[in-house]
């Protein structure tokens, strides 16, 4: 039986995924993509795990990680994954979804963390990494551009139809370490081969 900080991280992992993946989704788009920046920033809280762990808030720390993640530009440099799953979510709702995915980041984050999942304007603008007046011009342009009646419903609702499957937390802790060895090993091989770079240089 799991104990200790593999038994806590495992909770807030158990607690959270799912939730986590649907407001990525309403982040991004894409399915995949949401999944994948929720791997991530569980990833990052593993390895990090001693400061996650003492952190006020674990879970806004690793929200925090995932939106960031999901909001990244560099998915749609690759056109394959460029259009929206639109499967998934309600025909009422598809043109609400082209919509909010139009919305500059910064807006859609704030909208998210306010309507979506529930924060307070002061937390949004915490997470967000702005302050209350600018997060709270952000959701206002951004209300006003999706001009959408009962908005906050309609966006955890459409959340909520997303299917999520979480993995096992053993599997997403196992990930963290190996990509941590990996990181570990690339780093000392190039430090190796730059310190046998000076060397042959210095004998030149």
């Amino acid at each position: 039986m799991t104990s200790g900080p593999a038994a806590a991280f495992d909770r807030l992992y158990s607690v959270h995924a799912v939730s986590l993946v649907r407001q990525a989704f309403l982040l991004c788009g894409r399915r995949r993509q949401a999944e994948r920046a929720v791997d991530h920033a569980f990833h990052l809280a593993w390895q990090r795990w001693p400061e996650v762990a003492v952190d006020r808030d674990p879970a806004g720390w690793v929200r925090a990680a995932a939106h960031e993640r999901a909001l990244s530009p560099w998915p749609l440099l690759i056109p394959r994954r460029r259009p929206p799953d639109l499967r998934t979510v309600p025909p009422d709702d598809r043109r609400l979804l082209a919509s909010l995915l139009a919305l500059p980041r910064g807006q859609r984050r704030c909208l998210v963390l306010h309507d979506a999942v529930g924060l307070d304007l002061p937390e949004t603008a915490a997470e967000a990494e702005a302050t209350t007046a600018a997060a709270e011009s952000r959701l206002a342009h951004a209300r006003k551009a999706l001009a959408a009646p009962d908005l906050a419903p309609r966006l955890r609702a459409m959340a909520a139809t997303q299917p999520v499957t979480p993995r096992p937390p053993l599997t997403i802790r196992a990930a963290a370490e190996r990509r941590a060895h990996a990181w570990a090993l690339t780093t000392v091989t190039l430090l190796l081969s730059f310190a046998a770079l000076v060397a042959a240089m210095s004998v030149g």
